[in-house]
């Protein structure tokens, strides 16, 4: 049951509203069994006495009362250990006079208070009950959006004043390493790094000219004085600036000149609010200040908290929230938590401007204080620590110079602000600590992760806790460049050339955490789990003893950037195989299951792979007619009119072919079909015989020389003749619910854009066509870019499909009459169109679900919920009709052995 279903069912039970069945109803809604819940009304499951309230035990705490003091009726449910011992989930008390409810989940302590009728709108809130957790994280913060333009504008003005000096790669650095300076600066004085506040910003008014001719040598003297222990030889107006440390400063760095415009944009960078930017998110959009491809998209390279959450959470996040609530009681179990969370290494293999690493950082010192504060509550004893969260527990690598600085720094950055937060939330029992003199800020190493052995960038040891995070670089195969192919060989050695280059990431992750105390998620496009990328990457990473432990199925990957980057995307968490729980998520729903395969579905580790012939009872599909004649045997419709024209008898060597883009958009196209012509024949007519002895030249000096031996033909010839045929277009728009097919005689003739089935079987047109198809087309197809690849081996000839009866066939026939019928509608309309999510018409949608409702009764007669269940019913059927098959040819094979 999926989140709409819930929202859904919920509407009907606040719609068809009664008191005596309300909680019933409410509990079947989100996927209680009718079976408990009848025992529940009968009394067996109650564990309450009293007939105004409903104790379903790990469930809900449900009361009626008339008061107006609900809420304080919820906070005395809260503490009533009578009713927590049964440790149910939610407490809900209602007062049907004022259709008041008001509820709490026991375990967040978060409250819901709200009309009845207000209920559908928050049927979110009691999730749970449906075995689905709803996560959620502070939105992102326009304070670095903010600091990130005019960082932007600061930047190009520089370029523009310095023309020269940043043409070297030593000089791209010495940049990256200035603005990095900046930064701190800027947020040292707004937080109090610097004691003083607006220090920087101040200084710079007071000590440098207007024109900005000498803030150049201002900001030399004070560098200088940043990175100097003793003040003896710095300006008077220095020396209240501390002493920082951390090599952040030591390095001695050629400094850009300043124009008057650059020194107002400084300036005004110091009026910015620093104590409100997010080191994280921050740090991502200043990356994309200094590269020019991505300036256009300022504010969109950095990941949302929120999505990160989403990695990190079932990664280690939850576990690590179920040993301290578990621990809740027993000083001693807290201290050994907290000893544990000081010696897990966290490391990321790709991480940019360190975002992953940052939050993850924030998270784990948030655990940290709540630890701490209830030590407090059951010592009542003051607490005078520092906090044993370490910045060297933090691993990285990253191979753009000035990302790793920015990483660098924004730990730094990070680290300052919590603890300050640690601080305000510790009050009176914590000393303060400031962050300089810097110190180590983790181990991010600069390099290229794929030629870097991970496990000497971040050691592990047997005993050693340690979890990989990270968004890598996607890159099909298509859009690597040499360099990325390098790498791919470099790590794979063979059977390399199609993998998209994050499959490096997954496989040496699976290499590092094998046999160890460790785990590792990242984000990833879909396509290293669709298509035959699936049997590339996945039996590799899988054979090392290796399972997947949760993963999130495709979500959009935004963020609240102005522009809002949304790229398709999934998160796939791996693991030593365990017989703990495994966790699939699909919009915000949290669903346990038996075990995770390739394809991201609950079903066993079957991979499918290419078949020469199909798994069902099936005619042969091939590719349409492969031309391979430079366009000498093919006409537009405008050539093929002046053709004829001029050579009127040449008319009946002409078919109208079918291709893809031409099948699609409503053009057409034709071509000199000589099958079955003898040459004397066609030779008398001059055009005709001009363009095949072009086409003989042309073959004849191909890689294919032996095709000139029939230049009159197309170099390949799968239609059969005189027989009509189904067309499948190869690629399609990932946006259509269905690829557009349809079905022609044996006049047309179909080229190599297209996938035929020469057969007169309507009701297989109306399995193609289908939804169930489509499922199965999304999951195991491959991708061009982002669009469908229709595969005769891997779409069509893997297809599950039952064996149906003859009246089923006769039933599904009509189903497609009605499509077409409904197509012939709209005459002149392209199949784009009429296919196109936004213009495709209500009667051919409709008649497209009546046929999918046909198609799934062949399958079974309970209807699915959704795609999910359809697709894991489909690997059901395809694990039962291999292992058929499997014994069908041992049978056959033993048999012929007794013959002999």
């Amino acid at each position: 049951m999926n989140s709409q279903d819930i929202q859904n069912n919920i509407r009907v039970v606040c719609d068809d509203f009664s008191k005596e069945e309300f909680v019933y109803h409410f509990l079947l809604a989100y996927g209680i069994s009718k079976t408990s819940v009848t025992r529940l009304k009968k009394g067996d499951f109650n564990l309450s006495k009293n007939h105004k309230e409903v104790l379903y035990k790990n469930k809900i705490f449900f009361k009626t009362e008339e008061t107006d003091k609900l809420l304080s009726t919820i906070d005395a449910i809260s503490k009533d250990q009578s009713i927590l011992r049964h440790k149910p989930r939610f407490a809900i008390v209602i007062d049907y006079k004022y259709q008041q409810l008001v509820a709490q989940d026991l375990k967040s302590g978060a409250t819901l208070d709200i009309k009845l009728d207000e209920l559908p709108s928050h049927f979110e809130f009691f999730l749970p009950l449906a075995g689905s957790e709803v996560y959620s994280a502070p939105n992102d913060n326009e304070a670095d959006r903010n600091a990130a333009y005019k960082m932007a504008e600061l930047y190009d003005l520089l370029r523009e004043k310095n023309p020269k000096i940043y043409d070297s790669k030593q000089h791209t650095h010495h940049l990256n390493i200035f603005l990095s300076r900046l930064l701190f600066c800027y947020f040292s004085e707004d937080t109090g790094i610097f004691k003083e506040e607006s220090i920087f910003t101040n200084t710079l008014v007071q000590h440098t000219q207007d024109d900005g001719s000498d803030t150049h040598d201002f900001l030399h003297k004070l560098f200088a004085k940043l990175n100097t222990e003793k003040t003896q030889d710095s300006s008077d107006y220095l020396e209240n600036f501390p002493y920082v440390n951390g090599d952040l400063f030591k390095d001695k760095i050629e400094i850009p000149i300043f124009s008057f415009r650059a020194r107002k944009v400084l300036i005004e960078l110091g009026d910015l609010d620093w104590k409100n930017i997010n080191p994280d998110i921050f740090g991502s959009m200043i990356q994309a200040v200094v590269i020019d491809t991505d300036r256009s998209n300022l504010g969109m390279h950095y990941t949302s908290v929120t999505n990160i959450l989403k990695l990190i959470k079932p990664l280690f996040l939850d576990e690590l929230d179920e040993v301290f609530e578990k621990a809740k009681d027993s000083e001693k179990q807290l201290q050994k938590l907290i000893v544990r969370l000081s010696t897990i290494k966290f490391f990321d293999p790709a991480c940019g401007s360190g975002n992953f690493l940052i939050i993850t950082y924030k998270e784990i010192r948030i655990l940290e204080i709540k630890i701490l504060q209830r030590i407090i509550e059951l010592t009542q004893a003051s607490l005078f620590v520092e906090s044993a969260i370490s910045l060297s527990q933090f691993y990285g690598i990253e191979i753009d110079d000035f990302a790793h600085e920015i990483a660098i720094l924004s730990l730094w950055l990070a680290e300052h602000q919590m603890n300050q937060y640690f601080e305000g939330q510790l009050e009176g029992y914590t000393k303060e600590k400031s962050i300089i003199p810097l110190k180590k800020s983790g181990t991010i190493e600069q390099g290229n992760a794929t030629r870097l052995d991970w496990k000497e960038v971040c050691p592990i040891t047997k005993d050693e806790e340690v979890y990989i995070v990270g968004n890598p670089p996607y890159y099909g195969s298509r859009k690597q460049n040499q360099e990325q192919k390098d790498d791919l060989q470099f790590v794979f050695q063979k059977n390399y050339k199609s993998l998209d280059y994050i499959s490096i990431w997954f496989y040496k992750g699976a290499r590092y955490i094998e046999g160890n105390n460790a785990k590792i998620a990242l984000v990833s496009t879909n396509s290293v789990c669709q298509g035959l990328l699936v049997g590339l990457i996945w039996n590799r990473v899988l054979s090392l003893n290796i399972e997947i432990g949760f993963a999130y199925r495709s979500f959009k990957w935004t963020n609240n950037a102005i522009g809002n980057a949304g790229v398709t995307v999934i998160i796939v968490g791996l693991r030593n195989t365990s017989k703990k729980p495994k966790y699939l998520f699909k919009d915000n729903l949290q669903k346990e299951v038996k075990n995770i395969n390739s394809y991201l579905v609950e079903s066993t580790n079957t991979i499918i792979t290419k078949k020469e012939n199909p798994l069902s009872d099936f005619p042969e599909m091939n590719f349409g007619n492969m031309a391979a004649d430079n366009g000498n045997l093919l006409f537009t419709e405008q050539e093929k009119n002046d053709f004829v024209s001029q050579e009127p008898e040449a008319i009946k060597y002409i078919k109208e072919v079918i291709a893809a883009q031409e099948f699609l958009n409503g053009k057409r196209r034709f071509c000199l079909w000589l099958e079955g012509v003898d040459k004397n024949e066609y030779s008398k007519l001059p055009l005709v015989k001009k363009r095949v002895d072009k086409n003989y030249e042309v073959r004849l000096n191909s890689s294919r020389p032996q095709l000139a031996k029939i230049p009159h033909l197309f170099a390949q010839i799968t239609q059969p003749a005189g027989k009509g045929f189904i067309v499948i277009p190869r690629v399609s728009s990932e946006r259509r619910a269905y690829i557009p097919i349809d079905y022609f005689n044996s006049n047309y003739k179909a080229i190599d854009s297209t996938l035929i089935i020469a057969t007169n079987n309507s009701w297989l047109f109306a399995v193609v066509t289908s939804r169930m198809h489509m499922v199965w087309v999304r999951a195991v197809g491959g991708k061009l870019e982002t669009r469908y690849r229709y595969s005769s081996t891997l779409c069509y000839n893997t297809f599950p499909f039952p064996d149906i009866n003859p009246k089923q066939k006769e039933s599904l026939r009509l189903y497609v009459f009605a499509i077409l019928n409904e197509r012939a509608k709209h005459t002149g309309k392209t199949m784009a169109w009429m296919y196109n999510p936004d213009t495709m018409p209500k009667g051919l949608k409709q008649a497209h679900q009546a046929l999918d409702e046909a198609i799934e009764q062949c399958y079974r007669l309970q209807s699915f919920k959704n795609d999910t269940e359809r697709l894991e019913y489909l690997f059901k059927q395809y694990e039962e009709m291999i292992n058929k098959n499997s014994i069908f040819a041992k049978q056959k094979k033993i048999r012929k052995k007794k013959v002999k």
